[in-house]
């Protein structure tokens, strides 16, 4: 007997072992096997009684998975799916579905935010968007204002279809809202639920995926690898906060959920729903295109309403918290409501600089301005985490009079417990976070509570979170995500801003929005001022349509990364006559082209210089075809590493 097998390596093909006599081999068995001069874990996806060979075959030599199969015939499908489509080998996709544990540990308790217990009374906007799901098999977009609850409609949609015996996957895209959905989520579901988070082991990932092979589980909820589990009776994928840019993998295979959940609910012929209050442009115009049926929400449950939402211009205003949002700040203390303060960088300053020739101090790793620290007095790199002492003279120009610019969330904290010295102030951000996870969950709480007036935060604070005393949400400065140079800025801003004001107003009609920028003119944050969404959908729809940009044309990003800038630099002009050949001997041209190669935006990561190629198409079948036969031509060159991102969401 002979098993085929996938091994988590770069080369899509399959490697034939022999079955040794007694060894219970078959088809979704995880195996030790010799691979080269080494031991590799290969995936059986098949088994033969005969294979004809010319060469000698090796013997598989132990089994991983002794009691039962840890895969299925529908995921070994799944994985030549995200093979083909994300420029990776069936061997390392099934790999990435799979979780690495062998020993079975006791689960770990998960605690619960926001209350999801059933509501007894749904609004008719509830009952109809859940008819709407509920009447026929498709993809569906629950289009919904922040509290208009979404959520029930999703959790009831959910308990229709596991009553009819089936399973359902329900995607989030962060811990924090998985958070949110796990006590009441338990109660709700007898028990039946599997919650897949960041702080399980391994082994106690894989005692949850052998539960939802077994049928234990009828709800698995989780973050973007949820979307592989193991459901055998699939009814049912739903997205929330389908927006979400870590809906898309950062390492290979750099596959996006979404596209991973649609192809999987159609093998399956089941509904794949989608839901967020600022839909991505992709799935905006898949609805506009008639692709998605769209389900609008546009009210609230609780009976708030939109805040007030106010733009004020920091032109020539020196400090983080203008007079106008000071203002604002007292009167909503006074009234015994609470505040927060969004400021999406942090840290105490932007950058630390020479006061006589500007020069500014840059990891000495990466492209990129080191932030000062005011807690740890340290200068520190966001991207690979490299710190430093502040330096005391300027390597450029060697004057000692060096000083920070910009403000982060630390500085921020320090003027507002200037201006109130009497306020119950909380900061919540990375660094907070990282130092004590606890500490996160009780600053909540106490927000929540009111025993903090006023919480200051960054992406932690803006979204997934509701406080019934919150009033008034101040944006420190809107012009963060606008100033990156992407063409998806202006989108990232309306979807952040939406989302931030979201906090206020959700019980009531005294919600109000400052958002301090120095655009004020920003398409964005015109629209957001206006409430004008399907204006800006419409308006970015067209210049990106003008452009040639997504979602009109699908991209791919090549980049090149090596030690060496000349090598990366060469390797990437090499390649890119390559694919101009493949384009010239094709019926391809016109149809295909590179849009430029060159360093990226940060040339300069982890010590690895950066050169990157786009590569744009009508559709992505067309840039596959010329990338693939491009890659079987190109001859790699040593000390350089080529990563492939399909329908990439930065070009960072």
């Amino acid at each position: 007997m002979f098993a085929r097998v996938l091994i988590a390596v770069p080369l899509d093909e399959e490697f034939t072992y022999r079955i040794p006599q007694g060894m219970d081999v078959e088809v979704g068995r995880r195996v030790v096997v010799p691979f080269g001069s080494r031991q590799a874990i290969g995936f059986v996806v098949a088994v033969e009684e005969e294979h004809p060979v010319d060469f000698r075959i090796r013997d598989i030599i132990r089994l991983v998975d002794r009691k039962e199969p840890s895969f299925t015939v529908e995921l070994i499908e799944l994985a030549r799916f995200v093979a083909g489509m994300y420029f990776c080998s069936a061997g390392q996709a099934i790999s990435a579905m799979i979780p690495s544990g062998r020993r079975e540990t006791e689960s770990a308790l998960f605690d619960s935010g926001a209350s999801f217990r059933a509501i007894e009374q749904l609004s008719a906007q509830q009952e109809s968007a859940i008819r709407t799901i509920l009447s026929g098999r498709g993809v569906y977009y629950v289009y919904g204002v922040t509290g208009s609850g979404k959520s029930e409609v999703f959790l009831r949609v959910s308990e229709h279809v596991i009553a009819q015996g089936m399973q359902v996957i329900y995607l989030v895209p962060e811990i924090t809202l998985t958070h949110q959905l796990s006590t009441d989520v338990m109660a709700r579901f007898g028990g039946r639920v599997a919650i897949l988070h960041s702080a399980l082991t391994p082994s106690q990932r894989l005692r949850q995926w052998f539960r939802i092979m077994h049928h234990e589980v009828d709800l698995v909820i989780g973050a973007r690898s949820a979307v592989y589990a193991p459901c055998a009776k699939l009814g049912l994928i739903i997205m929330d906060e389908e927006h979400e840019n870590s809906y898309k993998s950062g390492s290979s295979p750099r596959y996006h959920a979404r596209q991973v959940a649609q192809k999987r609910c159609e093998m399956n012929g089941v509904s794949f729903v989608m839901g967020s209050a600022t839909p991505s442009m992709e799935a905006w115009a898949m609805m506009d295109r008639g692709l998605v049926r769209r389900i609008d929400m546009p009210l609230r449950v609780a009976g708030g309403s939109r805040p007030q939402i106010e733009v004020v211009s920091m032109l020539g205003i020196d400090r983080c918290i203008s007079p106008r949002l000071e203002d604002e700040m007292r009167r909503t203390m006074i009234e015994g409501r609470t505040v927060i303060l969004f400021l999406n960088r942090r840290g105490y300053s932007y950058y630390y600089h020479c006061d006589n020739c500007g020069h500014v101090i840059e990891c000495p790793h990466c492209s990129v301005a080191m932030t000062y620290h005011r807690g740890s007095g340290r200068l520190q790199c966001h991207y690979c985490g490299y710190s430093q002492e502040p330096v005391d003279e300027c390597p450029q120009c060697h004057s000692t009079s060096l000083s920070v610019a910009g403000h982060g969330t630390e500085k921020v904290e320090e003027e507002v417990v200037r201006l109130f010295p009497g306020a119950r102030i909380a900061r919540l951000d990375a660094d907070a976070a990282s130092q004590d996870r606890e500490l996160v969950k009780r600053t909540i709480a106490d927000f929540h509570d009111g025993r903090i007036d006023i919480l200051l935060g960054t992406q932690m604070v803006a979204k997934g979170l509701n406080f019934p005393r919150l009033s008034l949400v101040g944006v420190i400065s809107a012009d963060s995500t606008l100033s990156v140079p992407d063409f998806r800025s202006e989108e990232r801003t309306f979807d952040l801003l939406e989302q931030v004001a979201g906090r206020a107003g959700r019980y009531d009609s005294s919600g109000k929005v400052i958002i301090q920028t120095y655009r004020a003119s920003s398409k964005a944050i015109v629209a957001v001022e206006r409430n004008d969404a399907a204006g800006f959908y419409s308006q970015e729809l067209g210049i990106r349509r003008l452009l040639s940009y997504p979602p009109y044309v699908r991209l791919i990003a090549i980049v090149f990364r090596s030690r060496d800038r000349e090598k990366a630099e060469a390797a990437a002009h090499s390649l890119g006559e390559v694919i101009d050949r493949v384009i010239a001997s094709s019926s391809l041209e016109g149809h295909v082209s590179i849009v430029g190669i060159s360093p990226c935006i940060i040339a300069r990561k982890a010590g690895s210089w950066r050169y990157q190629m786009l590569l744009s198409a009508k559709r992505m079948a067309m840039n596959g075809d010329v990338l693939r036969k491009a890659l079987s031509l190109y001859d790699q060159p040593a000390g350089v590493h080529v990563e492939i991102d399909v329908d990439p969401l930065s070009l960072m």
